[in-house]
């Protein structure tokens, strides 16, 4: 491997390339995924994967195809085996935790499989795998070491630990229910009960830890949260507005008191919830937010909003 300082790091994650810029290694990155969109500028990069799902479907259109393409063992997304080994990089980030969010171990080596031999690559893979808050601060102390960066790990992990046990609590604790995919409807599951609770809530249907898990709209109309917050999984604020209107026009929704009584909100999933990343600490500030009724705090603005009908 080359001398760390001047490592290439190829980031097939979009949470690890968040934690590598966080650790102040942006400019060591030299590819990414296609899905890769934070912090700004790492878009310029080149671009080493692919999605298999045609654009533009709706979210009971893409659980269909994911569960096809589970059936069928077919990875969800393309490596460009030949771009990536030509870029010759020193480490490959990615994650070994869920196929359907990012690409695994074994879909990079599929990809590097199809590059011709002389342009074969036998960069070290560092495969991330959080599930939980602690889980996103050892990969930062993991990344961290693995490009020198130990010091500046550590004081980052610090300072996301003060803020996480920080956050100002509500008067009175809400059941919230986070939703992560609206059709059919996912619970939220691994870190997002933890920024309930870090926020001042009460997770409904979910544990931290545990994995997602499809759940019936009956089952959220019988365990009744006081609030529910779409976060589809991936998805911006303006996505998670249009899917959650959509939800209200489901006539079985009208079962569910916090959506009859408009206490149904949309976040931005992709920046703040769905990624194992430092910026977890804001979704659990913007929950706290939430939860303490400050619809007007800063914290929110673009980044959770009230859902109604459309």
């Amino acid at each position: 491997m080359a001398p760390v300082s001047s490592l290439r790091i190829v980031s097939l994650l979009p949470s690890a390339t968040e934690l590598t810029a966080a650790l102040g290694a942006a400019e060591q990155l030299v590819g990414i995924s296609h899905e890769c969109d934070y912090p700004d500028g790492v878009q310029s990069l080149p671009k080493l994967t692919s999605s298999i799902l045609a654009a533009g479907l709706s979210p009971a259109e893409i659980d269909s195809a994911v569960a096809a393409a589970k059936l069928e063992d077919r990875p969800l997304y393309l490596v460009d085996g030949a771009r990536l080994a030509a870029l010759k990089p020193d480490l490959i980030l990615t994650q070994g935790l869920c196929s359907v969010c990012a690409v695994t171990p074994e879909t990079i080596a599929q990809g590097l499989a199809l590059a011709p031999l002389a342009e074969s690559c036998t960069a070290p893979i560092l495969s991330l795998e959080a599930t939980d808050f602690a889980g996103v601060c050892r990969d930062l102390r993991t990344v961290g070491e693995a490009i020198d960066r130990s010091a500046a790990s550590t004081r980052l992990i610090e300072n996301l630990e003060t803020r996480w046990t920080s956050i100002p609590q509500p008067s009175r604790p809400p059941r919230a229910f986070l939703l992560e995919w609206p059709e059919p409807p996912w619970t939220a599951g691994h870190w997002v009960p933890e920024q309930i609770a870090a926020a001042g809530g009460i997770p409904v249907l979910s544990q931290a830890g545990e994995a997602s898990r499809a759940v019936p709209l009956e089952e959220i109309a019988e365990a009744d949260p006081d609030l529910i917050v779409s976060i589809a999984c991936g998805f911006g604020l303006d996505e998670n507005l249009e899917v959650a209107a959509q939800l209200l026009e489901d006539p079985r929704a009208r079962s569910i008191r916090a959506l009859r009584e408009n206490h149904f909100f949309a976040a931005d999933a992709g920046g703040y919830f769905s990624r194992p990343a430092p910026r977890l600490v804001d979704g659990a500030e913007i929950l706290g937010a939430l939860f303490r009724e400050e619809m007007e705090n800063p914290l929110l603005l673009g980044r959770l909003a009230p859902v109604t009908r459309s």
